[in-house]
């Protein structure tokens, strides 16, 4: 029990962090306000609303392929439980169980007001999950030197 906790808890963790941030206090309007004030703090005055609607969107897009690569890295080191070469049966299982969290996320967010659910945010997240399994697979076939 404690071998599958080791593997399975990080990323069943995980994705409870991602479907809990679906909610309205992870809204755009609500990250785009936070923007706002960290850019008044930098800078000491407010930035147009234009440019800040334009890092918000390149900041929260940015973060879908963060936290689904995280999501399909964890699962990946789930799926193979400690063992220390690479399948491509693996990243596949991995890569789909984050898509089917994304999935589960973006229908989630069509019902709350303040978010919208799309499909072009499955696809964004699937292709973190695809990013993390490509940088395991090229970590592990790599000459790296080691010092």
């Amino acid at each position: 029990m404690r071998r599958i906790l080791t593997y399975w808890l990080p990323p069943i963790i995980w994705a409870s962090v991602i479907l809990l941030a679906s909610t309205d206090s992870f809204s755009a309007a609500n990250t785009g306000g936070c923007l706002e004030r960290i850019a008044r703090w930098l800078t000491g005055h407010p930035i147009a609303q234009a440019t800040r609607d334009v890092i918000n969107f390149v900041i929260r897009k940015g973060a879908h392929l963060t936290e689904y690569g995280i999501l399909g890295a964890l699962t990946f080191r789930a799926l193979r439980g400690g063992r220390n070469w690479w399948s491509l049966r693996w990243a596949v299982a991995a890569i789909v169980v984050a898509t089917c969290v994304a999935s589960i996320d973006e229908f989630h967010q069509s019902f709350i007001p303040s978010r919208t659910g799309t499909w072009h945010d499955i696809l964004l997240d699937a292709a973190g999950a695809t990013i993390a399994q490509i940088l395991i697979r090229a970590a592990q076939v790599l000459p790296f030197r080691r010092s």
